[in-house]
Order: structure tokens, then C-alpha cells, then sequence
């Protein structure tokens, strides 16, 4: 099965070939641990998205780019930001806090109407799970 990159998300998103989320209902131990992994990762990340909000609040508001120049921004804010985590530049724990305040006013797409998961999302998570059964999977 070829790997692509995968977004991480909760049991509420739709599996996706590109949009991994865990197992639900009886799991064995593998599932388990496919589930304990997936968690782990998805929590850098949101620890990650979370610092990169509050130092970059722009990334919270309506924004008046247009759309081919708003990935240009992002990924400028993520450089800006890497480099700043990178030199111990302050990080006030109050700009996170202040993010995830302004980030809870904003209403998320519905995904509930996407209810069937791809046979190749299914492919894509099972070689993911026999992948975190190994070693290298620990790392």
C-alpha cells in the first residue's frame, strides 16, 4: 500500500484515504495500540497548531487575501513561527489561551453527511496499524 500523507483527525471526521482517524467499537490490542499511537500524534500536533495560532492570531480571522496567496501566508507564519521555537524566542502561555477562546467562536463544517469509508482509506489504515506493530513504528 503506498503511504500518503494523512491528516490525523477524531472519531468524528469521515476515515478518508486522506483523513485518518481511530478505530471504534471492540478493538483488539493491535487496534489499541493503532488508537494509542494515532492519540500521541495528534497531540504534538495540536500542541503544535495551538502555540502557531496564538503567536500568528491572523491565522484566526476572516481574511481579505486572496485565495491562491492565503497558503503563501500560512506557511510564511509556520516558518516565522519554527524559527522563532527555534531561537527561545517568549511564547506567552496567554496567547494560546487567548487562540483556543477565539477559535471556539468559529463554527466547523458538518461531517455527519459523509457516513462510508473509502475502501482505500480502509487499505491505508490497515498497513498503518501493521506498520505501528514494529519497532520502527515506536520512534
Amino acid at each position: 500500500v503506498e503511504m500518503p500523507t494523512v491528516i490525523l483527525g477524531d472519531p468524528a471526521y469521515p476515515l478518508m484515504p486522506w483523513l485518518m482517524k481511530p478505530y471504534t467499537g471492540a478493538l483488539d490490542t493491535e487496534k489499541e495500540l493503532f488508537n494509542y499511537r494515532l492519540s500521541k500524534c495528534r497531540m504534538v500536533v495540536e500542541c503544535a497548531f495551538g502555540r502557531l495560532k496564538g503567536r500568528w492570531r491572523s491565522l484566526l480571522t476572516r481574511s481579505d487575501l486572496s485565495q491562491k496567496n492565503i497558503p503563501i501566508v500560512i506557511a510564511a507564519c509556520c516558518v516565522l513561527h519554527n524559527l522563532c521555537e527555534t531561537k527561545g524566542e517568549t511564547f506567552m502561555v496567554g496567547w494560546e489561551v487567548e487562540a483556543n477562546r477565539l477559535a471556539a467562536d468559529y463554527a466547523q463544517p458538518d461531517t455527519r453527511a459523509i457516513r462510508r469509508s473509502q475502501r482505500d482509506a480502509l487499505r491505508i489504515r490497515e498497513a498503518l496499524k501493521a506498520s505501528f506493530q514494529t519497532d520502527q513504528g515506536n520512534q
